[in-house]
């Protein structure tokens, strides 16, 4: 038996690697082809920055996130128009702006990255109520 231990993982190895590339992959490639995970929504993504209302309620809302999460021990300024804005699609936004961070200690020029989200998709009704959006993340201003 110990004569054939080898040839039997062998063997087994290569029918592993068989199945996996003539059965698994192909009906893995044809779900990834199929629409099965494409989600229908008005808002398309683009990779050159853009700027409508949604961005713009976009920014307001990742500033007024910032706000409440800095608190009142500083002062902040933010300009009217972020530095860029993206629109992932599905209403998911990308804004990059800068803010000016006075403190007791110092004053600084951040720039920061806020990935937010609209969660209710088409229905744009809500859009200026910022418990319709969720903040995925901030990036650039270390106190956050």
């Amino acid at each position: 038996m110990k004569k054939y231990s080898l040839l039997f993982l062998i063997l087994g190895i290569a029918t592993l690697l068989l199945i996996t590339q003539k059965v698994i992959l192909p009906l893995v490639y044809e779900v990834v082809k199929s629409d099965a995970f494409l989600i229908q929504s008005k808002d398309q993504g683009s990779q050159l920055p853009i700027s409508n209302s949604m961005t713009d309620l976009a920014f307001m809302h990742c500033n007024n996130y910032i706000k409440s999460e800095l608190g009142e021990g500083v002062s902040l300024s933010f300009p009217e128009k972020p530095l860029n804005s993206w629109s992932l699609g599905n209403y998911e936004y990308v804004v990059n702006a800068e803010i000016n961070i006075t403190s007791a200690a110092n004053t600084a020029t951040k720039k920061y990255a806020c990935r937010i989200a609209y969660e209710n998709g088409d229905d744009l009704e809500g859009a200026n109520d910022f418990d319709n959006w969720s903040i995925e993340g901030i990036d650039g201003i270390d106190e956050i």
